[in-house]
Formats: structure tokens, sequence, C-alpha cells
């Protein structure tokens, strides 16, 4: 087979084949799939509490004020105030309902405001 400058030339439509896995590589993933089934469910929680500050705070973004339906919902992110993510109170009191551009514009004046300031 002819070679280019940046490897091997294949043929069209032809794949090379898959390299065994070693078995360390496989204890590894062992390894993770363990550490994955044993961890708490991230996403799930994730999911209640943007369900949860929808219903308390409404389909509104709290900053520029724009109502969302349900065509465009996913655009409208949930902050937390404190910046904990794992900070959620079931009254909702960390949370506001911002949209995309907003909720951006909130991280990036924080991140200008540490950088003005000094702080990392």
């Amino acid at each position: 087979m002819a070679r280019t400058r940046f490897g091997p030339r294949r043929r069209p439509g032809i794949r090379p084949r898959p390299k065994k896995t070693s078995e360390s590589s496989t204890e590894s993933a062992k390894e993770v799939a363990d550490r994955l089934k044993n961890a708490a469910p991230v996403g799930k929680s994730a999911a209640d509490y943007r369900r949860k500050s929808l219903d308390i705070h409404g389909w509104l973004c709290a900053k520029c004020g724009v109502d969302f339906n349900e065509n465009n919902l996913h655009l409208l992110t949930v902050h937390h105030r404190d910046g904990n993510h794992k900070n959620n109170p079931p009254d909702g009191s960390n949370w506001e309902n911002l949209c995309t551009h907003c909720h951006d514009d909130e991280h990036s004046r924080g991140m200008l405001g540490n950088y003005l300031s000094g702080e990392r």
C-alpha cells in the first residue's frame, strides 16, 4: 500500500481493522462502569431543579423579560445566584431563569469583575 506524507493511503470504502483492546484497558473500563453505576444521577437532578425552577418562576427571563413558549423553552436556563450548582433549595431562592444570552452575560460580567479587581 502506498504511503503518503500524512500516513498510509487507504482505498475508499475500506476501513482499517479495529485494534484489539488489552486486558488493562478492559479493567479500567470496568472500573469506570462501576464508578458510574455507583454515582448519583447528575442529569436527573439537574432536570429536576430546572423543571422546579420553571414551575416556580415561570417561563420568563428574569433579566430581559422575554417570555418563552414550548417552541423556544430550551433557550431558558437556570442560573444559580450563589454560583453553586449543588445548592438547590426547594423554594427556588437560589435560582433565576435566564435566557442563554443573559446567562452568558451574567457569567462574563463576573469574570470581567474578577479580572479588573485583580482576582483570579
